[in-house]
Order: C-alpha cells, then structure tokens, then sequence
C-alpha cells in the first residue's frame, strides 16, 4: 500500500506547489511528535483549501517546531457541494458536536445563530476553529468550513443572500419533508424547546425561507443538525 494513502493529513494555510517548504503550528508538532511518534522524513499529506492534497515529508520535528516540504499533488482541488448550517448555538459539548458533524458531512459555512431559546454562554469561535480542522483532516475533505461569528436570527435572516435557499427545520407543525433542489442552500435549526412563535412568524415572512420536517419525532438540536444536513446533501446530491 502506498504509504502517503494512510499518513497523517494536516490542514496548512500557506501555499502548496512541487517543493514548497511549510511551517506548520505547535499543536500540530505536539500532535505528530508526542501522539503520533512521527519524525523527520515520515510521509504527510497536506491541504489548504485551494491547492488540493499534496504527498509531503516532515523535514524537521521538535516538541513546538514543525516544518514540511511538499512533493507531488495527490488530488487536484474540487468543489465542495455548497451547503451552509445555520443553527442556534447551544452549550459547549453539543456546539463541539455539531461543529466536527457538519465538517464531516460536508458543510461549507457554520452560522451560529442566537435565538430567544438560546442559552448558550458566548462561543470561542477559536475553538471550533479547530475542531472544524481536525474533522476535515480526519474526513479527507479538501478545505475547512467558515465559521461565522453568532449574530441574531432576525440579523441573518435580513442580510441572506440573494439566490440561497434557507431550509428552516420545524417541529409540531405541518410541513412537507426536506424538498430536493439544486444551487445554494442552507439549513436552520432552531434551540432545544423550538423557534418562538415570533420567530416562526419572522421565517413565514421570507420568501426564500422554506418550512420543512425531519419527521415525526421530535429530535435533540444536535441530532436535528446532522439528520438535516444529511437529508439536505442528499437531496441537492451532494
């Protein structure tokens, strides 16, 4: 087996090409030193988000020094499907949860939204940073999504951009299954306890917001956002 196929994947924000040298951050010298036992001239494989993946060698290694060499391009850059997840930001765990799923699935852009249900403390957008990073290292996908700084639900909802379908998940009400379409879109989840009936109200009056079910059960916030995400990929065929 081609060992660059299971060497470790790292996530670089500098350019990529035949010969580029890389120093890469001190979490991920300590993650390939002190929890992978790599070492110099061990095999990587690096991604930017615009160049594709690249085979490369760790070229020097110490407890908060890593610097790599690019070699030869594994896989040109290619387009992701173009889904976004807005949702309403919960506490810490659950925030990680849905950050490192929607990664997994796919997600381009994560919008924490604040709702009048939403009692989650403020968000270390850092933090999720990173763990949005080590899910795209882990999941083989070519970039890392967008996080977005929290803003309220009738903030995003009047500065949506023109042409993006919202797929507004709802529960107890009626509605039709997540409807399949192509192009931009994105889908919204609601706190632990629902949208208000304000807030519905807001969503009703949006004529690029369209209602949609996940099912007769009523699901967890967390759970919500993943079954979502995944019915809406598979729908625009992503």
């Amino acid at each position: 087996m081609d060992p660059s196929i299971t060497s470790p994947r790292l996530f670089v924000p500098q350019p990529l090409h035949e010969g580029a040298t890389v120093a890469a951050s001190a979490a991920q010298a300590h993650h390939l030193g002190a929890v992978l036992r790599r070492k110099p001239g061990d095999a990587v494989r690096l991604f930017n988000g615009v160049d594709g993946e690249w085979a490369g060698r760790i070229t020097a290694l110490r407890r908060d020094r890593l610097e790599l060499a690019a070699a030869a391009r594994l896989r040109g850059q290619r387009a992701g499907p173009d889904l976004w997840l807005a949702f309403a930001a919960l506490k810490r765990d659950r925030t990680d949860l849905v950050v490192e799923k929607a990664t997994e699935l796919g997600a381009a852009a994560l919008l924490p939204v604040i709702t009048e249900r939403t009692v989650a403390a403020r968000l270390n957008l850092d933090r999720l940073a990173a763990i949005a990073t080590a899910a795209a290292e882990q999941c083989e996908r070519l970039s890392v999504p967008r996080i977005a700084a929290p803003v309220a639900l009738a903030a995003l909802l009047r500065d949506w951009p023109a042409g993006r379908r919202l797929v507004a998940a709802v529960e107890r009400r009626a509605a039709a299954a997540v409807p399949a379409g192509s192009g931009p879109a994105a889908l919204l989840v609601g706190p632990e306890g629902g949208f208000t009936v304000a807030e519905l109200e807001l969503l009703d009056q949006r004529a690029f917001v369209v209602m949609a079910s996940l099912g007769c059960r009523i699901l967890r916030s967390e759970t919500a956002a993943i079954v979502g995400l995944a019915l809406l990929q598979a729908t625009a065929g992503g």
